[in-house]
């Protein structure tokens, strides 16, 4: 029944929330400034914007709000010119003002769940049951692996059958599909975060061109960690973008059904 209610029904929380006004064409104008710049002018970004944009990232949507990401700001200037080698000595990188590694974190499913859980009193377990079930019962069902990756083949086959008779999650069935849930939610937050940059007058690149196994090492990372992207940023140099922005026909990409 709990998973029934959690998915179905709307709970009973109590809460409401207005959304502030919105400035359209401000917001149209920051998506469409932001560029992937690979030269950066010599402007320090300022601590305080750092920051902000960072908080700004941790606002993305994910996941059943378990948050599995990290983000390192690398400021050791010993550690920054390491990351700009394994970022392979990229202009986006070398001429970058900072660098920001965005990291999924599957791993951290349990801990963060367990978070989660702490946040429902005596009263909200009473007054938002099927949400408290849903940490309590399904989200361990759904994301525990077990040891070595067992449950898997196990969950793959209960839920081919289930989906034999109704609508039914696929997945993740695997630590690769758990470190592919966390990464989809990681990307969130970067996005969040060059689009702040953008808004406060700073540029950004997201690379993949990378060592992620030396850059795991650099930053002294779990085996289970994964290294989403490396974000650069700066002010961009009057050669900082390329050429003009290329977008194919978005018929190839918008469908309607």
């Amino acid at each position: 029944m709990a998973e029934v209610d959690i998915f179905s029904k709307a709970p009973k929380h109590g809460y409401t929330e207005a959304a502030n006004p919105v400035d359209v064409e401000a917001f149209k104008t920051i998506v469409e400034n932001r560029r992937s710049v690979r030269v950066y002018d010599d402007s320090p970004i300022p601590e305080s914007v750092m920051k902000e944009c960072l908080r700004l990232a941790l606002l993305a949507p994910n996941s059943s709000n378990l948050q599995t990401w990290q983000f390192y700001w690398v400021r050791s200037a010993k550690k920054k010119e390491q990351l700009v080698n394994y970022c392979l000595n990229q202009p986006a990188a070398k001429y970058a003002q900072e660098l920001v590694v965005a990291v999924a974190r599957p791993d951290l499913w349990k801990e963060n769940n367990a978070m989660m859980l702490a946040k429902f009193d005596e009263e909200k377990k009473q007054r938002m049951g099927a949400a408290y079930q849903y940490y309590k019962k399904i989200v361990p069902l759904a994301y525990n692996m077990g040891p070595l990756g067992i449950y898997g083949p196990i969950k793959t086959l209960a839920v081919w059958l289930r989906g034999l008779r109704k609508p039914t999650p696929r997945g993740p069935f695997s630590r690769s599909g758990m470190g592919l849930w966390a990464q989809k939610s990681t990307a969130l937050a970067c996005e969040n975060y060059m689009l702040a940059m953008t808004a406060h007058g700073f540029d950004t690149c997201p690379m993949e061109g990378m060592d992620s196994a030396r850059i795991k090492r650099l930053l002294n990372l779990p085996r289970a960690a994964e290294i989403c992207m490396v974000i650069s940023a700066g002010k961009r140099a009057d050669t900082g973008v390329y050429g003009p922005r290329v977008r194919f026909d978005s018929s190839r990409f918008v469908k309607e059904v």
